[in-house]
């Protein structure tokens, strides 16, 4: 049902020469040095990974996002963290392609479909995670500018980006008092907390984006007021797919180097492969993520033909599949022993990195949360 079309095998292929080539040789590097490769990623921009779903008429690829799981399952095997941060970045794109006007797709698009500039995708604050709806941020209007003030927290790429997203309250009627703007890196205003200390994703910055009196121009809102909080869910639709995918790099990354190393290491005087529990193991981690992998196929291919249980499906595969990914590195470290445990090896980094899959774009809690009311809906 899932089978890769020559096209996207000659997808995969290119993607993965440019992840081993460029960016796994330094990704343990990058981890230890907290180093943001910010020309490596202009690189895959080049490549067409800044715009995978953009409309090629405004710079993008014009992928699916059948295709874009792909992508950033084999982006992953090299790094997560940096799979991650291509993934959101592709959402504040296709954000500004999906709900702009050709005005603000014109000024933006064309350096951030190359990754010239990046972008950050601003909805989570201080005190309000899962409940976004609750946000604080003001948007307040003042002639021909919006006045932005609040913060937000555990934002990707915040320092670094030319474009943030930002999600604010414009009217107190909840969820429907909400609004999406564009905000320059350069505004009057905006400043960044430190670099937040992390278990894992160190190779990308978090940061809170604080906003006092940020005065931007009223030709900034995207879409209308009121339509900001319906925006930010449909782009966590895709984001929920891609961090599953990345999961499931990160997850297959694990299971082929312990499958490698089962076969190499000696012990009880033969290799550990004479070890059925162990090779249980590794058919138990390769089962789950092949699960996962199917059911993120076909909550792409809902996405890809707006069925109406799409929200459901992608809130499925999103846990499956972070779950799935977790778990296989979790097992990798300890079909290595002692080895897993070291930072050489690698093993501990994808655990680190792959363990806030299961909370970032909506918890794990959340996703059944949403599974759950879809059936009392029904």
């Amino acid at each position: 049902m899932f089978e890769v079309s020559d096209d996207q095998k000659s997808l995969i292929e290119m993607v993965h020469d440019f992840a081993e080539t460029r960016i796994a040789p330094n990704a343990l590097k990058w981890d230890q040095e907290q180093h943001f490769p910010v020309d490596v990623l202009a690189e895959a921009g080049q490549l067409g990974m800044g715009g995978i779903y953009v409309s090629e008429d405004h710079g993008g690829s014009g992928l699916t996002r059948s295709d874009a799981v792909l992508v950033f399952e084999e982006l992953a095997k090299a790094d997560p963290t940096l799979a991650a941060y291509i993934s959101i970045h592709n959402m504040v794109v296709w954000m500004v392609d999906t709900f702009g006007n050709d005005e603000q797709r014109a000024a933006w698009l064309p350096s951030m479909t190359t990754m010239e500039d990046l972008g950050s995708y601003c909805l989570t604050e201080p005190g309000v995670g899962s409940d976004a709806a609750a946000l604080s941020t003001r948007a307040r209007r003042d002639g021909d500018e919006y006045v932005l003030s609040g913060v937000k927290q555990f934002i990707s790429g915040a320092g670094s980006s030319a474009l943030y997203i930002v999600m604010a309250r414009t009217a107190d009627t909840g969820s429907r008092g909400i609004s999406a703007f564009l905000v320059p890196g350069d505004a009057e205003g905006l400043s960044f907390g430190p670099n937040e200390k992390k278990m894992g994703w160190k190779a990308q910055p978090t940061r809170q984006v604080i906003m006092e009196g940020v005065r931007i121009p009223a030709g900034n809102l995207l879409g209308t007021e009121g339509q900001g909080f319906s925006m930010a869910m449909q782009a966590l639709n895709g984001g929920r797919l891609n961090i599953g995918a990345c999961s499931l790099g990160g997850g297959q990354s694990a299971l082929e180097k312990s499958a490698l190393y089962l076969k190499e290491r000696q012990a009880f005087g033969g290799p550990l492969t004479r070890q059925e529990a162990l090779v249980f193991k590794l058919a138990e981690m390769d089962m789950e993520l092949e699960a996962a992998r199917s059911l993120l196929r076909r909550a792409a291919a809902a996405l890809d033909a707006k069925s109406p249980d799409r929200v459901r499906l992608c809130a499925m595969a999103k846990k499956m599949a972070s779950d799935a990914g977790f778990n296989a590195a979790n097992s990798a470290i300890q079909l290595h022993g002692g080895y897993g445990y070291l930072a050489d090896y690698g093993m501990e980094k994808i655990a680190r990195d792959l363990r806030v899959h299961q909370i970032l774009e909506g918890t794990n809690e959340i996703m059944s949360l949403i599974v759950g009311r879809s059936l009392l809906e029904s």
